[in-house]
């Protein structure tokens, strides 16, 4: 999948599920979601993971500092290309992200705003790494979304404490391209 096969997929259905569990995971393929995070697993599931949700036509993206068994360095991006279906990486790390992208890998970077720093390291670190998107914990003001948007450039997915449809629309409203979210009740929105 590339990166404008993603977008159509976020336009059609601008809000991720993701998934930290097989109940949840299946519950995502059952959903209107169209693209799928798994952000929790460990390495001996990923090819079946993998492999699952591709069956089911959705965008598998993989948080790949959150597997189990599995060193977040360059060769496990090498592995996930190598042994899995997955379309793509979250990663907090500019030398995966940088690496995904050199595998073919959708790659999307995830950023913590804690605070202005946090803001301010964004675009230094996008310049660095080329991700196709980004990713921003937690959910920030509308204010903040636009300011992302415009100076990095780049799509942005908002997550973290998103729990409701208005939570959606101010996301979306603001600039956002979507929103992930573990909320399994409002995948559908």
């Amino acid at each position: 999948m590339n990166t404008h096969e993603l977008y159509k997929k976020l336009e059609l259905s601008p809000v991720i599920a993701a998934s930290k569990n097989e109940a949840e995971l299946d519950a995502a393929i059952k959903s209107e979601s169209e693209v799928i995070f798994v952000l929790q697993s460990h390495l001996m599931e990923l090819a079946e993971l993998s492999k699952k949700i591709k069956s089911s036509n959705k965008a598998a993206i993989l948080h790949i500092d959150l597997v189990k068994g599995l060193s977040s360095d360059e060769k496990a991006v090498d592995f996930i290309k190598q042994s899995t279906t997955f379309d793509g990486i979250i990663s907090t790390k500019p030398a995966i992200i940088r690496h995904a992208k050199k595998h073919g890998l959708l790659a999307i970077q995830r950023f913590f705003l804690l605070d202005s720093s946090a803001l301010e390291n964004v675009n230094r670190q996008l310049k660095y790494t080329e991700a196709d998107l980004v990713e921003v914990l937690p959910s920030v003001s509308p204010k903040i979304i636009k300011e992302l948007v415009h100076h990095s450039k780049r799509p942005l997915i908002v997550g973290g404490l998103i729990r409701d449809k208005e939570d959606i629309m101010g996301a979306l409203g603001a600039g956002s391209l979507a929103v992930s979210t573990t909320e399994s009740s409002i995948w559908s929105i």
